[in-house]
């Protein structure tokens, strides 16, 4: 069986403590390295290469906040996944963290259960959204009644895999320009601007299912 490896970024080390004893209990995952701030946490990915990097957003005294360290290790194009793991749940950080590359975001009062499969999707490539977040989210899409093509709930069930504009035009047969104008119209009809945003809509209209 593989092993998940995953890096938690947390400047609280009792907070640190509690998350490795949950993660460390489980046959399928492990906490390989722990940071605190941009730079241990630029060491660690160099050093051990995690499968998920396990995000808090405020980090205390570190000159960056776990947005912009984000942000950071998504420059690469061979990065980590990144699960945000937070008490913050406005729509403003919950954007700014996505767009910064975040795979998924989930809440700190989260039952243990709902963050071990949050981590488990996240290393899948998939999206891991809180409900409160995915919520937050829903409350963006307009009021727009038009409906989503079945090609859009297609499209929309593939973006919910992780699969980017290069994997949806092979798996759908058709150009990444082709890709991007059905991203266009699924983000108009529901609403959003994102493709995790346009993910929880879908999800929370029931037009896909949870991945």
């Amino acid at each position: 069986m593989s092993i998940i490896t995953v890096l938690l970024v947390d400047d609280h080390p009792v907070v640190r403590a509690g998350l490795a004893a949950l993660i460390n209990g489980l046959d399928d995952m492990r906490i390989i390295a722990e940071a605190d701030d941009l730079e241990s946490t630029r060491t660690a990915v160099a050093a051990y290469r995690p499968d998920v990097v396990l995000m808090d957003l405020n980090l205390g005294t570190s000159a960056q906040s776990g947005i912009e360290i984000t942000a950071e290790l998504k420059r690469p194009a061979e990065s980590p996944e990144i699960l945000v793991l937070t008490t913050y749940q406005t729509e403003s950080d919950i954007l700014r963290a996505l767009d910064a590359g975040a795979r998924g975001y989930i809440l700190k009062d989260a039952p243990a259960d709902e963050l071990f499969a949050a981590i488990r999707a996240t290393a899948a490539g998939e999206t891991a959204l809180s409900p409160a977040v995915a919520s937050a989210l829903v409350r963006r899409k307009s009021q727009s009644g038009t409906t989503v093509t079945e090609r859009e709930v297609e499209v929309l069930d593939l973006l919910a895999k992780g699969l980017g504009n290069k994997e949806l035009a092979r798996e759908m047969f058709i150009s990444e320009g082709t890709v991007k104008a059905h991203l266009a119209h699924i983000y108009t009809k529901l609403g959003v601007d994102t493709r995790v945003g346009a993910v929880a809509a879908a999800i929370e209209r029931r037009i896909i299912r949870t991945p």
